[in-house]
């Protein structure tokens, strides 16, 4: 991507890889990237940290209602089929 604009930031890449499938499915660009939150505060470990999901300004909007839309479903107890 040429332009990209954060979406949001997640626990670690594992998350960050699941909320980019979700979107890639839906058609949405997707990248990620350690954070600079916290800078240093992982890397004692080396074990990844916060994530940065990076989309297109395009599809910025798109990306947050398709997001909104799964984290209401995953708190109203909906499993998926």
């Amino acid at each position: 991507m040429t332009s990209e604009v954060r979406l949001t930031v997640v626990g670690d890449e594992i998350e960050a890889a699941v909320i980019c499938g979700l979107l890639t499915t839906e058609g949405i660009a997707c990248d990620q990237r350690r954070t600079d939150t916290g800078a240093g505060a992982w890397e004692a470990t080396g074990s990844g940290g916060p994530r940065e999901i990076l989309v297109a300004p395009s599809d910025l909007e798109r990306a947050r209602k398709l997001l909104a839309s799964e984290t209401a479903r995953h708190d109203d107890g909906e499993e998926e089929s």
